[in-house]
């Protein structure tokens, strides 16, 4: 972990000690809706792609679900943390996953010799230096190749902040109270959504470097979105 980038201290922060609770809790806290949206994520995965990188993979929620659909595809996943990524090492031992690869290693530093026909990634956008990042994944994307981000985005009406705004306290409240571990993220997590321009920043850093047909997609009454652009 690079000293002095408050992006990664924030992410340590986050997410140290978490590591054996994170399935569960990203069901928990979302209250499913989740699943959903790896599901949207999968959805949108061209169909003959051979070459998936999954960025960011965590505990490999969203790299086993391309994996399991698209048998025939290898997908990488990239992960920074050594604690999230032991674990998803294990669900390939346990399930005898063939079809993905796991890589240590920054979002924004992993480098593939060979290309990809689709480039992932779930709840990264909000702590990655997105025209760095931007820049390379272009490098490692087919002609043609599919970039898509997804992540929490901040409710842009009135009704939904108000519920929005409740549902963060009640997870303050109570849930860090039943799971302590999570207390930082419980926290800390609405400010870091509120303030987080990654949608219009990723649109710009995607224009700059030559990526076509950008599409914004809000899930779930703005709870989410998914920024996707073509190489």
């Amino acid at each position: 972990m690079d000293k002095g980038d408050p992006r990664l201290e924030l992410v340590h922060r986050f997410f140290s000690g978490t590591g054996r609770s994170y399935d569960f809790m990203v069901n928990f806290a979302t209250f499913g809706i989740d699943r959903r949206w790896k599901r949207r994520i999968v959805d949108l995965i061209p169909p003959n792609s051979t070459r998936v990188l999954d960025l960011a993979c965590g505990t490999g929620i969203s790299t086993f679900a391309i994996a399991n659909r698209y048998p025939n595809c290898h997908v990488v996943g990239v992960e920074l943390r050594d604690e999230y990524l032991q674990i998803a090492r294990q669900k390939v031992h346990k399930f005898r996953i063939r079809n993905v690869e796991l890589v240590l290693c920054r979002a924004e530093d992993y480098q593939s010799g060979e290309p990809f026909d689709c480039i992932t990634s779930s709840y990264l956008a909000k702590y990655a230096d997105l025209k760095r990042l931007t820049r390379n994944t272009k490098k490692m994307l087919k002609k043609g190749g599919l970039l898509l981000m997804h992540d929490f985005t901040y409710p842009p009406k009135a009704y939904l902040v108000w519920i929005w705004r409740f549902y963060f306290k009640t997870l303050q409240l109570i849930g860090s109270r039943l799971f302590p571990a999570w207390r930082e993220i419980y926290y800390g997590l609405p400010a870091l959504i509120q303030e987080t321009r990654w949608v219009p920043e990723l649109k710009e850093a995607l224009g700059e470097n030559g990526f076509k047909d950008i599409q914004i997609e809000y899930l779930m009454a703005y709870g989410s979105a998914v920024v996707t652009g073509r190489k």
